[in-house]
């Protein structure tokens, strides 16, 4: 009976372990995810055309196609789309206090005068 409650408590501890391990993991995409979506956000303020979006978005699902979908490579496409979105020049293009006040805007410990 104790050895049964040995093996109990070990696999208990297996499965918290890969728990964890999902939660650290959800918690990266869910991050790479606010990146995307604030960097889509941004570009569409600076009315970025849909087809632009969708050459970028096409690229990106070119760039990583793989024969074995799985959460690495769900992974790897949020993280391909977040740097083709950041080197889009349209956002390199704006004007530098646009790109302040927007940063300032963003975060709401900075206080602009």
């Amino acid at each position: 009976e104790l050895q049964q409650k040995v093996e109990e408590t070990e696999l208990l501890k297996m499965e918290l372990q890969m728990l964890e391990t999902e939660r650290v993991r959800l918690s990266l995409v869910e991050e790479k995810l606010m990146d995307v979506l604030q960097l889509l956000q941004q570009l569409r303020d600076l009315n970025i055309s849909k087809r632009a979006l969708g050459k970028i978005l096409l690229s990106t699902l070119e760039s990583c196609h793989d024969p074995q979908p799985g959460k690495a490579q769900l992974f790897e496409v949020l993280d391909t789309l977040q740097q083709e979105l950041a080197a889009c020049e349209v956002l390199h293009k704006q004007p530098l206090e646009q790109a302040q006040s927007r940063r300032a805007l963003n975060n709401p410990l900075v206080i602009s005068c």
